[in-house]
């Protein structure tokens, strides 16, 4: 291998190149070396009669001459001397030669040495140039499509074959992920055992889609599906697909579905066919660019005129909205498997997955420590067991404590404690009232997730920051949970303007945060009651350059007008609440940034006896439109009596009867 690599080098192959070409000039040299004098010099040895024997080249129009003794020419004795004889002396110097061979002062011979044009020699010389510029262009196309081996093999397939040696993942190793564990391990009996399925009638599935966020575990996954298949297992990135030659990623196609079918049942992976499989005719470069080829390639194969089968496509993204529909219909990817952030049970497996073989303190919780990660991905978990590894180490510890998993999780949400920022006292003090502000809002917030943490040390590009954390994982928000973040999130910014009479820099974040809820409530959520239940503009994130260009929004100026008083209108209504809140709890307030100064941080525990006097927000009314917060005068769900007529109505028409609870009256 090692010699293999070494032969691959251009340099390598340069000097190789130069050492044949030297070897090659040597062999049409006489091998003997002569020194060269001048022409009188020359003559001067024959008329002494130091002469033995004499070779006259007449291609190149030089003598040379084999002395009898050593002769000294340049401070150096030597008894072969070569002169270049010039034209206009050539006549002259042959007779003087023949002159002194008839006197007897050359006891040698004299020889002329007929030069014939060699037709080899001529076209070695004149094509080994050429030569020695193809090999080094080859040795340079060979770096960039990865060997020597692949020189002109653009359209080969770079799929990498698993093969049984490699070190296995199973689905032992995946947690977090039962339903796309369960789905996959269809696809694995698909494989082992299709005659079970085809005496049935049932299809093997074309394809299959893994999608989620980027860190859920999708190439995970896919590994998972190459340790328990016992099939070829065929693995490529969609970028391996689209080359600077035109027509390359389409063979490329060709050839691994070619390989795939020839070792059928095989599975082929491709990790981020995003970038192969985006929506065609979205570009400024028309409907034949090479990913578009490579696209139409890959559709052929997944579903074209060759129906022969026992090839499985797995493919994993996290931007199934930008994928091509012909991709996404049923006969190419059957099934769509969704990969999403684990919930709490997920993230218990996964933390025991991660934690083996790891020391821990026999106070460690790793439930608890699921319990503080609300919305992390398997990736964010590895990183939290790995960083609270590191940190152990690091302080020549034994055994990973709860304060190193702590200090992980921060880390990872925030980013490393930045020492070496030092702030002013007055920095400082702003810090702590902006933190303060947070907390002290979120807590008096009905619907606002419990405040775990409050600290002003540097994290990242912030100077301090608030950690709430719900107690359950939650999918769907209402509009008081909206409004509420809304108030926490400027509750920073109404400190500042209390205490201080003017805002600073540091709350740009939270403003840009609480815009975006606003708006989102307004355009996306239908949360106005003044501009309806409707969907406003289109979806953020366009990728296409060409679906973008001449784009007109798809409302009106006036309700553009509307929109953004309404977005204002929210704001201005979670920053009073937020003031009211700081008004009402001044000397709570004061006292959270006592204690910030003191300890720099504070936890739940802290924050529960600083706010012991704190009364909750009343719940907000039932939605009817802008409005301050006030007690609700209607039941926030179905009595016993509506249920029961609800049920008996049910029960009349035939249908199913109810069960559980209501979303509330409609």
């Amino acid at each position: 291998m090692e010699r293999t690599r070494f032969f691959r080098r251009p340099v390598v192959w340069i000097v190789l190149v130069i050492i044949g070409a030297i070897a090659v000039s040597s062999l049409f040299t006489g091998g003997q070396t002569y020194t060269q004098v001048t022409t009188s010099e020359l003559l001067g040895q024959l008329q002494s009669g130091n002469v033995h024997k004499v070779l006259i080249e007449d291609k190149e129009q030089t003598v040379d001459f084999d002395l009898r003794s050593a002769a000294t020419f340049n401070n150096a004795s030597t008894t072969k001397i070569k002169a270049q004889v010039p034209a206009l002396s050539v006549n002259e110097v042959f007779k003087q030669i023949n002159e002194a061979k008839a006197a007897g002062k050359i006891d040698g011979t004299v020889d002329t040495k007929v030069t014939k044009e060699s037709v080899l020699l001529g076209l070695l010389v004149n094509l080994l140039p050429i030569a020695v510029l193809v090999i080094l262009l080859l040795l340079f196309m060979s770096q960039m499509q990865g060997g020597g081996s692949r020189v002109l093999n653009f359209g080969k397939s770079k799929a990498k074959l698993i093969s049984k040696d490699t070190p296995k993942t199973t689905f032992a190793d995946v947690a977090g992920a039962d339903e796309a564990v369960e789905e996959l391990h269809e696809i694995k009996d698909f494989l082992q055992n299709p005659a079970k399925y085809q005496a049935l009638g049932a299809k093997i599935p074309k394809g299959v889609l893994l999608f989620g966020p980027p860190g859920t575990g999708k190439t995970l996954l896919a590994r998972a599906v190459a340790g328990e298949a016992g099939v070829p297992f065929y693995s490529i990135s969609g970028s391996d697909f689209v080359e600077m030659f035109v027509g390359v990623g389409a063979s490329r196609v060709r050839d691994l579905f070619e390989q795939a079918k020839t070792n059928a049942p095989a599975i082929v992976f491709v990790d981020e066919i995003d970038a192969v499989g985006r929506h065609r005719g979205a570009g400024l470069g028309g409907g034949h660019d090479e990913r578009e080829q490579t696209l139409n390639q890959l559709l052929v194969e997944m579903d074209g005129f060759d129906t022969k089968g026992g090839v499985i496509l797995i493919a994993a993204t996290n931007r199934p909205d930008i994928l091509d529909p012909a991709l996404l219909r049923p006969g190419r990817f059957d099934r769509q498997i969704a990969v999403d952030t684990p919930d709490m049970e997920g993230r218990k497996a996964i933390l025991r997955v991660h934690a083996k073989g790891k020391p821990f303190t026999p106070d460690v919780d790793l439930d608890a420590v699921a319990r503080r990660t609300p919305g992390f991905t398997g990736a964010d978990l590895a990183n939290v067991v790995n960083e609270s590894a590191l940190l152990t180490a690091r302080n020549e510890k034994r055994a990973i404590t709860n304060d190193f998993l702590e200090e992980a999780i921060d880390r990872v949400i925030a980013g490393p404690q930045r020492r070496t920022r030092v702030m002013s006292d007055h920095e400082k003090k702003i810090t702590a009232y902006h933190e303060g502000g947070h907390a002290l809002v979120a807590w008096a917030l009905p619907h606002s997730a419990p405040v775990h943490k409050v600290t002003i040390l540097s994290r990242g590009r912030s100077l301090g920051h608030t950690l709430v954390l719900p107690t359950e994982d939650k999918y769907t928000q209402t509009r008081a949970e909206l409004i509420d973040t809304l108030a926490y999130a400027l509750g920073g910014r109404a400190a500042e303007e209390l205490v201080f009479h003017e805002p600073t820099t540091g709350a740009g974040n939270d403003i840009e945060k609480a815009t975006h809820i606003a708006r989102a409530m307004v355009t996306e959520y239908g949360m106005s009651s003044k501009l309806g239940a409707v969907k406003y503009g289109q979806t953020d994130g366009e990728p296409f350059l060409g679906r973008t260009m001449g784009h007109q929004r798809d409302y009106s100026d006036t309700v553009a007008a509307e929109i953004d008083a309404e977005v204002r209108t929210l704001i201005e209504l979670a920053h009073d609440e937020a003031w009211e809140i700081l008004v009402e709890y001044r000397d709570v307030l004061d006292n959270i940034v006592l204690e910030l100064f003191e300890k720099e941080t504070i936890s739940q525990a802290d924050m529960a006896r600083l706010a012991e006097r704190v009364v909750k927000r009343p719940p907000m009314a039932p939605y009817n439109g802008f409005g301050k917060r006030q007690p609700s005068d209607q039941p926030p769900v179905l009595t016993t009596a509506e249920k029961d007529s609800l049920k008996a109505q049910a029960e009349a028409d035939g249908v199913q009867a109810l069960s559980g609870g209501s979303d509330g009256p409609r």
